[in-house]
């Protein structure tokens, strides 16, 4: 076996040591220059000198206290002596006069050099101790930079702002006094046990020798720490889960605060007694004390409060409660901004007219007939173009299109480097060549191109082609969804611009947000950090380029604020003058809200759209708006970040015209407001008016309706806009009761608005009309002449549209094919009052049930009998059943199937004609 030399080892540590200084400096000089390129260079400054200052702070002063205590330790250990006389006083002669044995650990000990061991052990709990407080550096910041709420819990009369910032301060300053305390109780403690002449363990228990002097000063000391415990967790009781509202309630302020209030006097006492027994040795005092304050422990904090919940509460339940009730409807509604809501009365009718629906056409135009699901893989056979581009998802927004307000889905086709060809997947492929995606394919929520069930294209195709004024002139994609790759650019190598037939396009980048890689040191830095050493050898690589990082926007964004809470779904937005960006809506989120009930799991009850980042997809710049001046905790990342943040007011008015009433904040607003729309204590005890959200039917299955974007015109309201909008039915009962939205055009954005429907009047509800779907003969039948073999439908989200004073449902419906990964939209169903139609357009169901509600029933032959079924008349011709048309058609079907397999072409192309003939006269059928 190989002997290692102790310098061998040495070295060999100091290198392991060099390597990771090197690695942790490199990558901190890397983060600046990253932090730099994008100017938010005091962002990267800030964070690390918070950090690094909490850290010394935390880590010299544990170290000290540490230090000192081993010391103390040090200096009171001695060898073991024999006694010289017995407990009544004669003496004792030892027949061996040798010396008792000294310990080995005592002689460490008490070695002259042992103060490097001590050293040593007390930067080791430094570290624990500081690594565990490292990632409180925003707490600290937010202590010494907070904003007030100006308004006061109802329990402690203090001030919100303390519950968010100063709470959780002293709570980090309580957890590191006792983390330190601890460890050092415990280190102390090992070191008195090791040496053998400490007797800590070995001597009288009643007999207090140094050691347990030293541990029972620092124990009392952990008593006084653990009395502030219970001051700062009598707090807790705002955010207690545990009654009948989340909150302080009767049994939290009449029995668990004064437990935490009798606990606290209690271990000032045990922590005073123990002090006094360093000196008066009194060890039964303590023993007393400490069961005192266990069985008080047990009395007042379990059984007293279950006793009060018993018998005091649960048999005058509303009237004990009646103020924590009303606390806690004021505080959620506050805590999600529902007490802003606005509420107003829908009067509904059914005298909707035809010259109605004409006179609401930015209404009926932009009824939403595409849903993401089938509209993506739409977008992805037809408009990929290539394997290594993808469509990452759908997003919808509105746009002035030729001088109209319209709706519009459309997605960023961004390039995926996995998907290119193995033998593609090269160093200067991925690294500087393959750089971006190109352009956007957009469509109307409404429309269908001419005789093929796919969306109709306004803009489409590499390079982008438009068929209206809203065009792309800046189409590359450096940074968006599903750039996980670093790349660098302005290199000698041409970027991969896009394919043209058997040639391709090259460009080089022209932004300059990228880190300049300009110098030796600094493409040295960047490969040390990328373990990548070609950086060094490319001869590609020259001093004017540039390494693009961090260019997944999720990524990028997170890393300049990890302390916000970010929507799900960023969306391309293209500019007027034709560039590409990307908005994302944050969150400012708390878990110290008092009495407002939770949203998530992790406990977060406070949520505001405070910050709308952008992110330019070309060159990467990003800036966060703050959306919400009125939010205390973004006033204090402010102070915090002040070159961080700017107004609203300074985003481009182009980019304003695109701000969204993010989904994901609606969604829990909404969810809130199911309960917490009944304000008098009494209805929300009794939970008299609870609302659900309704399910629909989407996809062949039952899910929760999702809200949807829509351009309509309010009630009482002069001009269309667009909305945020979801309805709602009683907890017990399928109708609709109410529908609630979010406005988001000018000066409107943010306000929500709930429309009650009248409590007498019968309004269906989502699920009701579905049910009506699915029991129309006609439309049953169709489907299933639909599902059968070669064949599956799909239906759409179910979208409720108010219109003047009426409500119009509309559904449409998706047909796919088995070999076919493209689904088309084939029909639309629309519902109002009674009438329910299935068209394969939007227009043709309206006019369908407004249009011609008047036209007489066809006339029957004479011969033909009252019963007969379902059947069409159209002109003098009289065709089969519905049901005999499907099963005709199902047989043709087959037929045509069976002649393909055999390679008879001419039979197969005669039955083809024959079934589309069959087709043709089931959708004349069904017309009727």
């Amino acid at each position: 076996m190989r002997n290692y030399s102790t310098s061998s080892i040495v070295k060999i540590i100091t290198l392991i040591l060099a390597i990771s200084i090197i690695s942790i400096f490199a990558s901190l000089y890397v983060d600046w220059l990253w932090f730099q390129s994008i100017d938010f260079e005091s962002v990267f400054t800030i964070t690390v000198l918070t950090k690094v200052g909490l850290y010394t702070i935390v880590f010299l002063l544990s170290f000290l206290f540490l230090y000192l205590n081993l010391s103390i330790v040090r200096k009171n250990l001695k060898p073991p002596e024999r006694p010289s006389h017995t407990d009544d006083g004669r003496e004792i002669f030892y027949l061996n006069r040798e010396e008792p044995q000294q310990s080995p650990f005592t002689e460490i000990l008490t070695n002259k050099n042992v103060k490097w061991l001590l050293i040593g052990i007390s930067i080791f709990g430094a570290l624990l101790i500081s690594s565990a407080s490292l990632d409180k550096w925003l707490v600290v910041q937010q202590f010494f930079n907070k904003v007030t709420f100006g308004a006061l819990d109802p329990i402690f009369n203090k001030d919100i702002s303390f519950y968010l910032f100063d709470l959780t301060f002293y709570q980090f300053i309580y957890g590191t006094l006792m983390f330190t305390l601890i460890l050092t109780v415990l280190t102390v403690g090992v070191l008195y046990f090791l040496n053998s002449s400490s007797e800590i363990f070995f001597a009288d228990f009643k007999e207090f020798t140094f050691a347990k002097k030293h541990i029972a000063v620092l124990v009392s000391i952990i008593f006084l720490i653990q009395a502030w415990g219970y001051y700062l967790a009598a707090y807790s009781i705002l955010y207690s889960p545990s009654g009948l509202v989340f909150g302080a309630t009767y049994t939290d302020v009449n029995a668990k605060l004064l437990a935490y209030r009798v606990l606290l006097v209690i271990v000032i006492i045990l922590a005073l007694i123990i002090l006094f027994n360093v000196f008066k040795e009194r060890l039964t005092w303590v023993v007393a004390g400490i069961g005192v304050w266990v069985a008080v422990a047990i009395i007042l904090g379990s059984i007293y409060p279950s006793v009060i919940q018993n018998m005091v509460v649960n048999p005058n339940e509303f009237n004990r409660e009646r103020p924590y009730l009303d606390n806690a409807i004021e505080f959620t509604r506050m805590a999600y901004g529902l007490d802003e809501v606005e509420r107003k009365r829908f009067d509904i009718d059914y005298d909707l007219t035809m010259e109605d629906i004409e006179n609401n056409p930015a209404t009926i135009n932009n009824i939403r007939l595409w849903d993401w699901e089938p509209l993506t893989e739409t977008y992805r056979s037809l408009q990929e173009l290539r394997t290594y581009y993808v469509f990452d998802n759908i997003d919808i927004d509105r746009y002035t299109i030729d001088g109209e307000y319209r709706q519009v889905m459309l997605s960023a086709r961004e390039l995926e480097q996995e998907d290119l060809p193995d033998n593609a997947k090269t160093w200067i492929n991925q690294r500087l060549m393959y750089t971006h995606g190109y352009g956007v394919t957009a469509s109307p929520v409404n429309e269908v191109a001419p005789d093929s069930g796919f969306p109709n294209f306004i803009l489409s195709d590499i390079p982008p082609v438009s068929t209206t004024d809203l065009t792309v002139n800046r189409p590359e994609i450096y940074f968006g969804e599903r750039t996980n790759n670093d790349v660098i650019v302005n290199t000698e190598q041409p970027e991969f611009h896009y394919p043209m037939g058997e040639q391709n396009a090259y460009t080089f980048y022209e932004g300059d947000k990228g880190v300049k890689l300009e110098s030796f040191f600094k493409q040295l830095a960047v490969a040390w950090t990328q373990r990548d050493y070609r950086i060094l050898l490319s001869s590609d690589i020259t001093n004017d380029s540039q390494i693009l990082m961090n260019r997944n926007i999720q990524d990028r964004v997170n890393k300049i604020a990890p302390y916000l809470r970010y929507d799900r779904d960023p969306y391309i937005v293209i500019s007027d003058e034709g560039h590409l960006y990307w908005m994302w809506d944050a969150y400012t989120v708390t878990n110290k809200f008092p009495y407002s009930e939770p949203f998530d799991g992790n406990n977060n009850n406070y949520i505001r759209n405070s910050v709308k980042v952008v992110v330019n997809a070309y060159t990467g710049e990003t800036n966060f708006y703050i959306a919400d001046d009125s939010d205390p905790i973004i006033q204090t990342y402010s102070n915090i970040f002040p070159d961080l943040y700017k107004p609203l007011s300074e985003m481009p008015e182009y980019l304003q015209n695109h701000l969204r009433y993010p989904v994901d904040m609606f969604n829990i607003q909404a969810e809130k407001y199911r309960h917490f729309h009944m304000t008098d204590t009494q209805v929300f005890y009794n939970k008299e008016d609870a609302w659900i959200i309704p399910n629909e039917i989407s996809g062949g299955q039952e899910r929760k309706m999702e809200p949807y974007y829509t351009i309509m015109r309010l009630p009482e309201e002069d001009q269309e806009e667009y909305i945020l909008m979801l309805p709602y039915t009683p907890q017990a009962r399928p109708n609709m009761t109410a529908w609630m939205c979010a406005r988001m055009d000018g000066d409107n954005y943010g306000n929500l608005l709930v429309y009650d429907f009248p409590r007498g009047e019968t309004v269906y509800g989502p699920m009701q009309i579905e049910s009506r779907i699915n029991q129309n003969t006609a439309i049953s039948q169709q489907l299933a002449l639909w599902d059968q073999r070669g064949s599956r439908t799909f239906r759409g989200n179910l979208l409720v549209i108010p219109i003047e004073n009426s409500i119009l449902y509309v559904e449409p419906l998706y047909l796919q094919a088995a070999t076919s990964e493209i689904p088309e939209l084939k029909r639309v169903f629309v519902a109002y009052g009674n009438s329910i139609v299935m068209e394969p357009t939007l227009d043709k169901a309206l006019e369908r049930i407004f249009g011609d509600r008047e036209r007489p029933a066809p006339e029957m032959p004479e011969d033909m009998p009252e019963d007969m079924p379902e059947e069409a008349i159209v002109g003098d011709e009289t065709f089969e059943s519905v049901q005999d048309l499907a099963q005709r058609a199902s047989r043709i079907y087959e037929e045509a199937n069976q002649a393909l397999r055999q390679g008879d072409w001419s039979r197969y192309g005669d039955r083809m004609d024959e079934l589309n003939d069959v087709l043709r006269r089931l959708e004349e059928t069904v017309a009727y």
